[in-house]
């Protein structure tokens, strides 16, 4: 099954312009969606999961045609939220049983076969009893994914998955996606460029409502090879070489600037050339926006 997503555009009521001609091929698999906070990642996945229409366009997953088959899109659907809610005083098996109620597996013998494989393959078997107010926020993520996959989904959506989570926790979670990327479309957003790094076959960088670039995350690298250069200045010259060069990044190590340039050839003798990684095209891309 493969997503396709043409000509996408969605202005808000404000006039913010979240989606400009949105056109994306998203084959099965782990796919990363980076971008800034406020690049249009949500709007771009809340569209997709059916919660909000867009302007103009069209998407579709395999035959649905996702903005006029709605419910058909929903059958197949696991979607996870940045921010969802739980009910605190309720423990994992009762409300996974539930919500599986919910999504129409009304047969008691199955449900109890899919609610026990979901709470075995998220790693909350043996806290399955405990009230979810109780969970850590790896935890909390954890089931909201056992929840997404109830309706056994073709297409699984998740925004920001591993932000606020401790790197033990957030290992787990990574790995969980991997293994469902193996049979399914996981459309990882994001804007922590590690999350696509370690995951993702496929990518696309959106910023401000606009696709940067799509395609692996090693040709992105590949393309920027040998066009990168390092630098440690003082804080004093930093504004100076933001005003002269194409800084794409900068960041205080030891209390003192080091920058990253992207330049053909060597700016200065004071530059060292470096090997690129996906955080340099990451902001690379951003600056072009």
């Amino acid at each position: 099954m493969q997503l396709t997503i043409t000509n996408l555009n969605k202005t808000y009521a404000n006039g913010v312009q979240a989606l400009k001609d949105v056109n994306l091929t998203i084959e099965q698999g782990m796919f990363g969606l980076l971008g800034p906070n406020g690049a249009g990642k949500s709007s771009l996945m809340r569209t997709i999961s059916t919660l909000q229409e867009p302007d103009t366009g069209e998407i579709s997953l395999g035959d649905i045609n996702v903005l006029t088959q709605k419910e058909e899109v929903r059958k197949v659907l696991g979607y996870l939220p940045q921010e969802f809610g739980v009910y605190p005083k309720i423990d994992a098996e009762t409300l996974l049983d539930h919500l599986a109620v919910l999504k129409g597996i009304t047969n008691r013998k199955e449900r109890k076969e899919v609610v026990e494989t979901l709470l075995q393959k998220t790693n909350l078997w043996q806290a399955r009893k405990k009230n979810l107010g109780g969970y850590s926020g790896g935890m909390k993520q954890r089931f909201g994914i056992a929840q997404a996959l109830l309706a056994n989904p073709k297409l699984i959506i998740v925004d920001e998955p591993t932000a606020g989570l401790d790197p033990a926790e957030r290992n787990r979670f990574l790995n969980l996606l991997s293994e469902l990327g193996e049979n399914t479309i996981v459309i990882l957003s994001t804007h922590i460029v590690d999350d696509v790094k370690e995951l993702c076959k496929d990518m696309a960088i959106i910023n401000r409502g606009q696709v940067m670039y799509k395609g692996s995350p090693d040709d992105a690298i590949n393309e920027i090879g040998g066009k990168v250069w390092k630098k440690r200045i003082t804080k004093a010259e930093l504004e100076d070489y933001k005003s002269n060069f194409n800084v794409i990044s900068d960041r205080m190590v030891a209390g003192e600037p080091v920058i990253h340039i992207l330049a053909d050839s060597q700016p200065d003798g004071g530059f060292a050339s470096i090997e690129p990684n996906l955080e340099d095209v990451y902001f690379s891309k951003i600056l072009a926006a």
